[in-house]
This record gives C-alpha cells, structure tokens and sequence, in this order.
C-alpha cells in the first residue's frame, strides 16, 4: 500500500509539471497580449515539446528502471547520450531541410519567446534534455528515499510488535506455571478450595486467551481479572494474612492498559511477600489522575527477597515490554531498602483523554 502512494505521489509531479509545460505556449499568447490565440502556434509549439516528453518517458521507464536501478552505469549514459543525440539531432535535420525546401526562412516557425519557451538550437536541446534527465533522477530517488524510509519505519514496528507478542506469551504460560502449582497444592488438603480454584481459573484462562490479544485493554477488565487471581491466592493462603486491593470503582472503559503486566507484579508479591512463620501482608492500591495511572504493591519482605526477585521471567519481560510500549514514558520504582517491606510503583502514561477526543 506505501509503495502505490509512492508510486501515484510521483507521478502526479510528473503530471504536473508535464502539464504546465503543455499550458505554457497558451498563456504565453495572452502574456505578449494577442487579441487571440493562434493555435496554429500553439500545435507548433506543443511539436517542439513533444519531443522532451517522449525522451523523458523513455528515460523514466526504461533506462532508469532496466540500467540505472540494475547499477548498469556505463550502457544508462550510453543510452541517454544515444536517447539526446539522436533524438534532437534528427529534429534538427528536419527542421533543416524544412527551411532549405521553403527557399529560408519561411515564417511558419515560431519566432523566439513568442509562442513557445524557447526557439533554441539543437545542442542546447541536448543540454535541456540531460538536465531533464538529472532532474527525473532526483525526483525517482527522492521518492525512493520516502518509501525506503516508510518500509524501514514499519519493518521497525512490526519488529516491536513481534518482540511485544513474544514477551507477553513468555508471561503467559510462566504465569499459568505458578496457577497451577497453587492449585496442585491445594488438592491434597482442601478439595472444595481446590474445585473453586479451578473455576476462578477457568476465568482467568478467558481473559488470558480471548481478551489479551491485543495492546491494550481496558484497566476495569484487567483489575477484574487480578481480583479473580487474588481470591485464588485466598485460598492457598490463611485468613490472618492481610490482603488489600483498592482501587477506583467508576472506571473509564477508555482508560486501558496492557495486558498481563500488572499481574506480574501481583503474582511477584505474593510469590515472594508471604510467609507462613511471620506476620505478612500484600497492599495493592491503583489511582488515578488526569495524566496517569499509578499501580503501588507493597508487601512484608523477609531475607530470600534479595535472592528470588531480582530474577524471574516475568519481571524482566514486563520492563522490556514497557520499554517497547512507552519507551521513557512510563517510571517503574522499586523500593527494596526496607527490611520489612517491598514496594514497587509503576507509573503508566493516562491516555484516557486522547481516545476520548
């Protein structure tokens, strides 16, 4: 589709100038303020030209695409010296012997700057020409240019969405890893806990198969699918844990975020923020202000932090997927000077008001 806008831009300069040149000798009549237009001037005139566009043609279809573009640089100077030479200096004979039959000059050829834009002789035909030509080049390679710098642009963003989707699915069956070892766990010792694992799993497994396709979804539908995971996680774990998530409840459907990365975080904090020996807990809070969404974890640390976060699948594709998607626009925080606590804040850009204009 780029290459055919291409295509059409350039010959639609083509078009036009072409055609300001045929309209040239008509309002050169009307300049030098003729009660009329002699017409039999302007058909002469338009002969003279004629000539120009037929080499130009030629040049711009066949020796620019079959010797310039194949980088035959010898035969396409060849050939356009070949195309100038012969082209003008048949005309020139012509024109010759036209004169020598009518006994002179016999006033049926245009005088200098009247009808035409110039009477010139050959040799300056041939100059007119290669200019032409160097010109025809520079729009080709100008155009050239536009449309190497349109795919090189694209093959980038279709690079940056395979790299994104890539990411994403590595989180998805890492996650899915974890969900399951939850439920596995539970099996043994809560068979009612461990069916109702499985239905708020299959949940999540919609949302995960059927709705994070895309590069964004709204921030609701993502908030429902961490509360589904956290009732989960509920299960698994004992009642005196304190388990918070707050966050707006008249939320925007315009107000979106990607998919999958906010759980990474969750799941993190959970993973790492609980023991069954200490007091622990997992406070989630998500706001909201005109220009951003601001996600905060918090939970209890304990000594295997250290060890266990600062490795992971998940973690790491989240930072990179961000980088894809916001690049210097979104701030990830990590606060792990705490011995008792372990805090990250990401900060996404807010682009509610731009899908609401």
């Amino acid at each position: 589709m780029n290459i055919r806008k291409q295509i059409i831009g350039e010959n639609m300069v083509y078009s036009g100038v072409w055609m300001v040149v045929y309209l040239i000798p008509i309002m050169n009549s009307t300049l030098m303020s003729e009660e009329y237009i002699d017409f039999s001037k302007v058909f002469l005139a338009w002969g003279k030209i004629t000539p120009f566009f037929a080499i130009f043609l030629l040049h711009n279809q066949v020796f620019i695409r079959f010797l310039l573009r194949r980088k035959h640089y010898l035969w396409y100077i060849i050939a356009c010296a070949v195309c100038l030479f012969t082209t003008f200096g048949i005309i020139e004979l012509h024109e010759r012997w036209n004169i020598a039959t009518a006994g002179g000059y016999a006033g049926e050829y245009i005088r200098p700057r009247h009808a035409s834009l110039t009477d010139l002789q050959w040799y300056w035909n041939m100059v007119l020409g290669t200019f032409m030509f160097i010109a025809n080049v520079g729009i080709k390679q100008l155009y050239l240019s536009m449309q190497y710098d349109e795919d090189l642009e694209r093959l980038k963003r279709e690079n940056i969405q395979a790299e994104m989707y890539y990411l994403k699915y590595q989180i998805n069956p890492h996650f899915m890893m974890n969900t399951l070892n939850n439920i596995h766990a539970l099996i043994d010792f809560d068979g009612e806990s461990a069916k109702k694992g499985l239905i708020e799993l299959s949940h999540m497994m919609r949302y995960v198969t059927y709705e994070s396709d895309g590069d964004e979804i709204p921030l609701k539908r993502d908030l429902d699918f961490i509360t589904n995971y956290i009732e989960l996680m509920r299960v698994r774990y004992p009642d005196n844990i304190d388990i918070r998530f707050d966050y707006p409840q008249n939320l925007s459907s315009q107000t979106v975020v990607p998919p999958l990365v906010l759980i990474v975080f969750v799941e993190n904090a959970f993973k790492h923020g609980i023991s069954y020996k200490a007091q622990s807990y997992i406070h989630i809070t998500i706001s909201l202000t005109p220009e951003h969404i601001v996600a905060r974890f918090e939970n209890s640390a304990f000594e295997r932090r250290n060890q266990a976060r600062t490795t992971g699948i998940g973690l790491d594709n989240v930072r990179k997927r961000l980088d894809l998607l916001y690049g210097n626009r979104y701030q990830l925080v990590i606060d792990d000077k705490s011995k008792d606590k372990y805090c990250v804040t990401l900060t996404l850009p807010n682009d509610d008001k731009v899908h609401s204009n």
